[in-house]
């Protein structure tokens, strides 16, 4: 009786053992870029955006996580939150979807969010609905940009300036292990 108590407990152990090492393997990494959006009165047309260039500064912020390109397991979007930071009153309002995509040298461009059928709620903070893409190559990079496609509903008279704060979760092996 005592050796399959013992032969369970020491699996609990190890089975607990390893969820905390493979949570110490994950951390994130955040970046922030800008667009603007011009006043316009079109309304349910595309209209796109590119961000400027992002510097990923991965190879610095990997090491600081004591890590390394090649022991990078998976790099996923974890949250993708815009926020309109001028005109003080501005707000979504004006958007009906929106689409964001990202792209770098030498890769393919794939969308990684989006959100469709927005209410009118005067929030100048929207989160976008993740698409679960694998995006390691990107952030592994020296850069990467952000496309945004939007359509609206409404005209808007003034230039819209709105941050994009990205947080992106890496899963990578620590020392090798």
């Amino acid at each position: 009786m005592k050796k399959p108590l013992i032969l369970l407990f020491t699996s609990f152990i190890l089975l607990f053992n390893c969820s905390v090492i493979d949570d110490l393997t994950k951390f994130d990494i955040d970046y922030r870029s800008n667009y603007s959006v011009p006043a316009s009165t079109l309304i349910n047309a595309p209209i796109i955006f590119d961000t400027p260039d992002i510097t990923t500064e991965s190879e610095t912020t990997f090491e600081n996580n004591n890590t390394k390109k090649n022991l990078i397991e998976s790099i996923k979007l974890k949250r993708i939150k815009l926020t309109i930071e001028s005109p003080e009153n501005g707000n979504f309002n004006f958007l009906k979807e929106m689409h964001v995509f990202i792209n770098a040298e030498g890769l393919e461009e794939i969308e990684i969010a989006n959100i469709y059928d927005l209410e009118n709620t005067n929030s100048n903070t929207i989160e976008l609905n993740l698409l679960d893409k694998e995006l390691k190559e990107f952030i592994k990079k020296d850069s990467f940009n952000l496309r945004v496609k939007t359509i609206t509903d409404e005209t808007i008279s003034e230039t819209h300036d709105i941050l994009i704060d990205t947080k992106f979760r890496v899963d990578a092996k620590i020392l090798g292990v």
